[in-house]
């Protein structure tokens, strides 16, 4: 006998069906699977085979044949293994084939016959809505990440016996059986920030370019001794960034998902803007994606959030050389053999770095450093990384007077606010448009989102060849100074405006111009 039962495969961040057919006949009993199967995949016979005895059920020795097409794609993870089970089942005639007609089904499933929670279960419901399915089976822990998505009913079952049952059930009474996704994901406000503005003594100056940076979404890099604060600031950046639009958050759900890290995104985190600090140890594949199944990387897992390099300078060059591309592109694309992955990076990228070994240069009552040693620390990060950097910050270490101040500073409720309205003065200036925040403004499009007075104009010109910008440097200057005028309620960018933009290039300078 033949059946067919539709499952998916994660492709990227999104998922394609395929189709799952099995054929019973007499012969030598054997079990064939076939289809550009994954070693996982291959393995799954031996699993379907013991769960289906530990279930109860007796099968006939029979000659087994399984496909998974499309054949030309490659099939990889355990989430196949419920599929294919039910698809021996009813080419045996032991599960109705008009049962698992309109279902999509996905779950891996232990000896014992238990389903198991996979990965990438949120496009697959997604991808099966899409195609008009009536209703997915998925592992019961998978639930909570399968009712994200509106108006699809969801069959949980935690034991081959019940998704059984579970199909055999929706078929007699649709409405009796499963769970439906909420009309919107529980929850709408976001976490409580890890570090508040308010816990930071001092650096004023630090806290306005950390409030430009969020303003206008700006990759920002801070300089400075060990202990100054640049870690607190960055952290204390997440809290003032507004929480998700719910089409931001179903994409960072989707990422998530397929990483297998869906859990992350629950328990009120789901409206909550990630920040990700992997550690100076991580490798090309873990911070851009990739390994021998394919699959996002830090860049990615911080969409629409931050990610932040602590100590850069101890990262491996050719990794940081990685986010160019991606840091310009907001996406990044990986070619394999055995396909081609895109997973988006929209990311606000913050970085901290010592300006020297030792990190007190250039204080030489401190530094022991010679200058050979401080240029090669420096130029650990090259100058075209750099460049992609919008906001380059000095940060000083605090007298002791400034940090025995008992008075608090401002919080970061207050200064998201001016964040949230520099953020909607954006979008109505770039509605319909395709474009979120002032970082994104095209080189083509300066004149008409950026009008600046003459003199403001002047002292720009002036200043490309005496501060030795880049064309990068010189547009990634009018997009700030379009963010400080935006958070000052100015149409036009005024001078004041570019000369606070022009000081955030100026780190840049004088690390590559040592004294």
């Amino acid at each position: 006998m033949y059946s067919i039962v539709s499952t998916g495969t994660v492709c990227g961040v999104g998922s394609l069906l395929i189709q799952v057919e099995a054929d019973v006949c007499d012969g030598m009993p054997t079990f064939e699977m076939v289809g550009a199967l994954s070693s996982e995949v291959k393995e799954a016979k031996e699993r379907i085979k013991a769960a289906i005895r530990n279930s109860g059920i007796r099968l006939a020795p029979k000659k087994v044949t399984v496909n998974l097409y499309p054949a030309d794609v490659r099939k990889a993870g355990t989430g196949f293994d419920l599929p294919i089970a039910l698809a021996v089942l009813a080419a045996y005639g032991r599960v109705p084939q008009a049962c698992l007609e309109g279902i999509l089904f996905a779950g891996e499933v232990s000896l014992h016959g238990e389903i198991l929670p996979a990965a990438g279960i949120l496009p697959m419901v997604l991808a099966a809505k899409e195609a008009g399915k009536e209703a997915v089976c998925v592992p019961r822990a998978n639930l909570a990440e399968a009712q994200v998505v509106k108006g699809m009913k969801i069959l949980p079952a935690d034991s081959l016996t019940q998704a059984i049952a579970q199909v055999e059930g929706f078929r007699k009474d649709p409405k009796a059986v499963g769970e439906e996704g909420p009309a919107g994901y529980p929850g709408g406000t976001a976490a409580p920030p890890e570090c508040d503005f308010a816990d930071i003594r001092g650096q004023k100056a630090l806290k306005r370019a950390c409030e430009v940076a969020a303003a206008g979404r700006h990759n920002m890099l801070m300089l400075g001794a060990p202990g100054s604060g640049k870690t607190m600031a960055a952290k204390a950046i997440a809290g003032i960034l507004p929480p998700l639009a719910e089409e931001e958050a179903l994409e960072l759900a989707k990422i998530y998902s397929v990483s297998g890290m869906f859990g992350q995104r629950e328990a009120g985190r789901f409206w909550t803007r990630p920040f990700r600090s992997p550690h100076h140890t991580v490798t090309a594949a873990g911070l851009a994606g990739g390994g021998l199944v394919p699959k996002p990387g830090e860049i990615s897992l911080a969409h629409k959030g931050v990610l932040f390099l602590d100590e850069l300078t101890e990262f491996q060059k050719p990794v940081l050389e990685i986010l160019r591309q991606p840091l310009e592109e907001r996406s990044i694309r990986l070619v394999r053999s055995s396909g081609t992955y895109s997973y988006p990076a929209d990311v606000m990228l913050v970085a901290a770095m010592n300006p020297c070994s030792c990190g007190y240069f250039p204080d030489r009552d401190k530094c022991t450093c010679s200058l050979p040693v401080i240029e090669r620390h420096l130029k650990k990060a090259s100058r075209p990384f750099l460049d992609r950097m919008d906001l380059c910050v000095e940060v000083q270490r605090l007298p002791l007077r400034e940090l025995a101040k008992r008075e608090p500073g401002e919080n970061s409720a207050s200064i998201r606010e001016r964040v949230g309205k520099a953020l909607g003065i954006q979008r109505g200036r770039f509605a319909r448009e395709g474009i979120l925040y002032n970082s994104q403004i095209p080189n083509a499009a300066m004149e008409r989102y950026c009008p600046m007075e003459p003199q403001a104009e002047k002292l720009l010109q002036d200043s490309f060849e005496r501060l030795g910008l880049t064309v990068r440097g010189y547009y990634r200057v009018i997009r700030v100074a379009r963010t400080i005028a935006d958070l000052d309620g100015s149409a036009q960018i005024r001078r004041l405006h570019v000369m606070e933009a022009l000081l955030y290039r100026g780190i840049d300078r004088k690390m590559w111009g040592l004294p």
